[in-house]
């Protein structure tokens, strides 16, 4: 018989004293076929409650079971094999072929722990339906037959859209309209655009939503090596550094949550027992830099017999990091399919070298070619000011005190210029941190948090953080120091301006910088840049300066004869032109004044704007 709890005369239970309860009778199911462990583990009186959080950040008081009012919330973590997708739940229509394997450990990760704080997400600019104006050329064979997509949702696999809506993309952007429906046709593509114009999602999509159609390989085994499984991820993709292969990964991330594809990043100077271990738990997407990667394949811990999709990101930084014999070594590996695979190159700039190696890599492609490819964005009001080395200084501070709102990228050129600057201005009060090739990984990565999150909203940098990374709301890139060739300083003001948004890029020159001053002229006068008379002066006085791009070379009326500054180098190639007629002739300098102050001016410290 049942003991009853005694109790007070309100009919609220008295306090009991502690029973023993022997090992053999702990942790037992009573006859309501509940476990009782947290009554009998000691015995010590009801259990305690277990504390969570809410999206807000308070705590919440859960039951004993850790679930409460919030299971749905916060469910519990399953393996793999056993859990219930939450795609089938949400859109029971639409289900993942992917989220039915065996024989991999799958741990679900939460909405937050993806897609962070959801306003942070960069939205469309005050000049983003500017971008429907903006040229676009494709080349190759039957490239008429390819329409572009005017919304997510023609073509875009119905998982992929939840993830989408997420963070808050509208429309797609050019180059997600062009190349979207050239992936998906299966076709080879070299594509080029501008920086920040969505190259990620242009080629992230389209293969999710094949891979989510299609399914995982119908013979997918995962073979064994020296001491646990090989990964054979689907999906291979190559960048040049280990922030935009951070970038990239969670940029997946976001677009496959909940579609159970799992995405994996490997790169130098990151713990490789972690890497492996992220290898083991399956790898279907697998983002890495060249080094790294071949690291792995020697250690046999992972296959590319499953690779599908091959993606060259930024294929000319790549080549100029030297990564030359690292990506033929991964293209040409024994285990790399070489038919049945499809090719995809993307980068703000193809010269005509790398699209004589893209022969040997892609097969029957498409060119595309968005904007002025190896240009610079419109969005950007570009800015020059003369100042001496031992001026560079005192401009840079007053330029930092000038700008108020969003967060500034300061770009130098040497690694301990990187670190005097920076100390210079923590002394001056200004809230900065660097970041260069010495720093360790974990020291980069706290950097670039402390900048992203605002902490450290200035940000000094070497061309090590200049292409790629995807940092909201930097309103203001500052080249300290000019870079020796266009093509990187396009890259470096390419981090503002982005999606549209309207961006300030100032750069601060010297009769060093010779070696860049002809293009940079020919740059400006591409991009509708009001010159100054200084500068115009300071190139005719050093008339063999750069020119090594063909920038030099420009139409009458200050106006490249091209819209685009890259082109297929193919032989008589099929080619479709869209809003060729659209672009506006003459110069614009978008309601801005430019920088006047130059060589021979007496004062550079009063209205040099």
């Amino acid at each position: 018989m049942k003991k009853e709890m005694p109790t007070e005369a309100d009919g609220a239970p008295k306090p009991t004293k502690s029973v023993y309860v022997p090992p053999s009778r702990r942790n037992k199911v009573d006859g309501s076929g509940s476990n009782s462990s947290a009554f009998s583990m000691g015995s010590r009186g009801p259990p305690r409650p277990v504390r969570n959080f809410n999206d807000d950040g308070r705590r919440n008081i859960l039951d004993s079971s850790g679930l409460g009012d919030n299971s749905n919330q916060y469910p519990r973590r399953e393996r793999f094999g056993e859990r219930s997708f939450a795609g089938n739940r949400d859109h029971g229509s639409y289900p993942s072929p992917w989220a039915t394997r065996d024989g991999r450990r799958y741990i679900r990760e939460s909405e937050k722990e993806v897609f962070g704080e959801m306003d942070t997400c960069t939205h469309a600019g005050i000049n983003f339906g500017s971008y429907e104006n903006i040229p676009v050329e494709i080349t190759g064979n039957q490239s008429q037959s390819i329409k572009p997509v005017e919304d997510f949702e023609n073509g875009i696999h119905e998982l992929l859209m939840v993830n989408i809506l997420r963070v808050n993309y509208t429309k797609p952007t050019p180059i997600q309209k062009h190349s979207i429906p050239v992936i998906m046709a299966g076709r080879d593509l070299m594509a080029c655009a501008q920086t920040g114009s969505g190259k990620t999602a242009a080629f992230l999509l389209p293969i999710c939503t094949a891979m989510l159609k299609t399914g995982p390989p119908a013979s997918r085994p995962m073979q064994s090596s020296y001491h646990s499984r090989q990964a054979l991820p689907v999906c291979l993709v190559l960048s040049p550094t280990r922030e935009l292969a951070m970038q990239t990964f969670t940029e997946a991330r976001k677009f496959i949550y909940n579609t159970g594809i799992r995405a994996v990043v490997l790169y130098g100077g990151g713990e490789v027992r972690r890497q492996l271990y992220e290898l083991e738990r399956g790898c279907d997407i697998c983002v890495a830099t060249p080094g790294r990667l071949t690291d792995i394949l020697e250690r046999n811990r992972i296959g590319l017999h499953c690779v599908s999709y091959l993606v060259l990101d930024e294929a000319d930084r790549m080549l100029d990091m030297g990564f030359a014999p690292q990506i033929r070594q991964v293209v040409e590996h024994s285990s790399m399919p070489q038919e049945g695979r499809q090719t995809v190159m993307f980068s703000a700039t193809f010269p005509k070298e790398i699209q004589q190696l893209a022969r040997d890599f892609l097969r029957d492609y498409l060119y595309l070619a968005v904007g002025r490819v190896g240009s610079t964005n419109e969005f950007i009001r570009q800015r020059l000011l003369y100042a001496d080395q031992e001026q560079k200084l005192h401009y840079l501070v007053k330029l930092l005190r000038e700008n108020t709102n969003g967060l500034v990228l300061i770009f130098v050129e040497t690694k301990r210029r990187a670190d005097m600057i920076e100390s210079y201005l923590l002394k001056e009060n200004f809230m900065a941190v660097n970041i260069h090739g010495d720093r360790s990984q974990q020291d980069r990565e706290e950097a670039l948090r402390l900048f992203k999150t605002g902490e450290r909203p200035i940000l000094v940098a070497t061309d090590v953080a200049a292409r790629g990374l995807d940092i909201n709301n930097i309103t203001h890139v500052i080249n300290c120091d000019l870079p020796a060739n266009i093509d990187d300083y396009v890259h470096r003001i390419g981090r503002t301006g982005r999606a549209g948004n309207v961006g300030v890029a100032t750069s601060l020159v010297s009769e060093k910088d010779r070696s860049i001053l002809k293009d940079l002229l020919a740059l400006l006068e591409e991009a509708n840049q009001e010159v100054p008379q200084w500068f115009e002066k300071l190139v005719a006085s050093h008339p063999h300066s750069g020119g090594g791009r063909d920038y030099g070379k420009r139409a009458s009326g200050g106006r490249m004869s091209r819209p685009f500054a890259s082109r297929d180098v193919r032989a008589h190639p099929e080619t479709v032109t869209y809003n060729q007629g659209n672009r506006g002739g003459g110069r614009s300098t978008h309601g801005f004044s430019q920088p006047s102050k130059g060589p021979g001016s007496q004062d550079h410290d009063d209205d040099w704007w």
